[in-house]
């Protein structure tokens, strides 16, 4: 694999991470709590911000101890089996995605373990420094595992085939990518504009949001497929060079 190859997927997979919702309601309910508590502006942004910095740090971390593994596990080549598992494992959820991302409900809950959503619920209304909601980022980043560990683990394959100098950058480039989401909800409020018309705004588009994540992540799985499964295919390799 080449290395602009390698690099668009890892963008790519970024940018599907960046669809996922969670973090940017738990943003939203962090943000509209800390202002029923009469919290000052200041205050309201030092938690979101430290909210954004708990999910990259996780999310940081979760792809780099993806890439550990894989090196560790296949020190030459990835298999292109891994490869297939991964196409498998994007076009499942960008299906799955499209049917039971969001629960059948007014408003935008997530389809979460209830037990998980009650905890991130209960420790937003309680957050008060910025320690506590980078817990909460922390948190919320293994919340939403079942949905990122696929893009994650594209982009982990992706970074095992780059070179040294290559890994940490590309590295920063998923996590910046993968937070856009977030990082623009924090900007957006703490700007001035009120989440009650953010929220509206994401209840209303909620089920384009959704498609469009849901053919993303299709897209993706075949854009690897067709680069790199069916490539090294052709080649007569069962291994990618």
């Amino acid at each position: 694999m080449d290395t602009v190859t390698a690099l668009a997927i890892i963008a790519l997979a970024g940018l599907m991470h960046a669809t996922f919702q969670l973090s940017i309601s738990m943003v939203t309910l962090l943000s509209s709590h800390s202002i029923g508590k009469k919290h000052s502006g200041a205050q309201t942004t030092r938690l979101t911000l430290g909210f954004l910095g708990g999910t990259v740090t996780m999310t940081m971390l979760v792809v780099s101890f993806l890439t550990a593994v894989l090196s560790s596990l296949f020190r030459a080549y990835i298999p292109l089996a891994v490869w297939a598992v991964v196409c498998g494992l994007l076009i499942g959820l960008g299906i799955a995605i499209w049917v039971f991302y969001y629960r059948r409900q007014a408003g935008t809950a997530l389809w979460i373990p209830r037990s998980m959503a009650r905890f991130l619920s209960t420790r937003a209304k309680s957050a008060t420094s910025a320690s506590e909601s980078f817990s909460l980022g922390l948190t919320s980043v293994i919340a939403e595992l079942i949905f990122m560990i696929a893009p994650a683990l594209a982009a982990a394959c992706s970074l095992s085939y780059l070179p040294h100098r290559w890994q940490l950058p590309a590295l920063f480039l998923y996590t910046l990518i993968a937070s856009l989401g977030a990082g623009i909800v924090v900007v957006l409020i703490g700007s001035g504009h009120k989440i009650s018309d953010i929220q509206r705004w994401r209840e209303q588009n909620k089920h384009f949001l959704q498609f469009i994540a849901g053919s993303g992540f299709l897209v993706l799985g075949a854009f690897i497929y067709a680069n790199v499964v069916a490539l090294a295919a052709v080649a007569g390799n069962v291994t990618l060079k």
